[in-house]
């Protein structure tokens, strides 16, 4: 008899055990199905950002556009950027220099405010910029997420600051001294003379002519993502899940009626 007890026992025990490791919280379940509306959502609202603006027409890449959103979100969550401005800059250093490769962008207005040519460093390459580095002296550019800075005049007239926010591949920006700056060699003149742009010491150099522009427009703690071709290429800023939870809140908008109701059931 004690051994049919200690059998039956043993079989609620196994019993019991299977349905403990199967069952899941309601409300761990509501935040994983939360959290697949929300990057739902995001992505919807990225799309709408994106034809919105007519970044397509503009020659922006939508993945890139996606990656800098990203980051936009995630350095906006982490407190290092102005409330007073929702501009983003980006500038694509995959595209050759002829193109018009840097695009400045109104997240509130979904508007594109300017889209112009960007100098690259003289060590990234030649036409299109294939090397990138963050060490002094090499005169190259360094990809990832800037903060900019303070306005300064310096040997290149009026310049602004930038803070290189990715450890190991822009975090010495302020050391080798890069920042945005006007430089006669970027411009139509320079491409029809010698099939390309002129190139800078690393830094994102625009037209002299744009450079009060830019610079007015930018300024105050705003974001400007380079990117490039370069697959070791990682960020802490690119985090998805992150940037959907503070686009959702901050645009209520994106919240359609049929979305409200699945997030509130679940």
């Amino acid at each position: 008899m004690r051994k049919y007890i200690l059998g039956g026992a043993g079989v609620l025990l196994i019993t019991f055990s299977l349905f403990t490791l199967s069952w899941k919280s309601p409300v761990e379940s509501s935040r994983v199905v939360r959290t697949a509306s929300e990057d739902s959502l995001y992505n919807k609202y990225v799309n709408d950002l994106y034809d919105t603006a007519h970044l397509a027409i503009a020659g922006l890449n939508k993945a890139v556009f996606e990656k800098a959103i990203t980051g936009y979100y995630n350095l906006k969550m982490s407190g290092k950027l102005s409330n007073a401005k929702s501009v983003i800059s980006i500038a694509d250093m995959e595209q050759n220099s002829t193109a018009k490769r840097l695009w400045i962008i109104d997240l509130d207005k979904k508007e594109l405010l300017l889209n112009t040519w960007v100098a690259h460093g003289n060590g990234s390459g030649s036409d299109k910029a294939t090397r990138f580095s963050n060490v002094n002296d090499s005169f190259q550019s360094s990809l990832g997420f800037y903060v900019t800075g303070e306005v300064y005049n310096g040997k290149h007239g009026r310049s602004l600051k930038l803070d290189g926010m990715d450890a190991g591949y822009n975090d010495n920006a302020r050391k080798r001294s890069i920042v945005v700056h006007g430089a006669s060699y970027v411009g139509q003149g320079t491409i029809d003379a010698l099939g390309r742009l002129g190139r800078s010491q690393g830094c994102p150099a625009v037209a002299p002519e744009l450079t009060d522009q830019v610079i007015n427009t930018i300024e105050g703690k705003t974001v400007l993502f380079i990117n490039g071709n370069d697959q070791h290429y990682t960020s802490k800023f690119l985090d998805q899940h992150l940037a959907a939870d503070l686009a959702v809140v901050s645009h209520k908008d994106l919240v359609t009626t049929d979305s409200a109701r699945i997030l509130a059931t679940n």
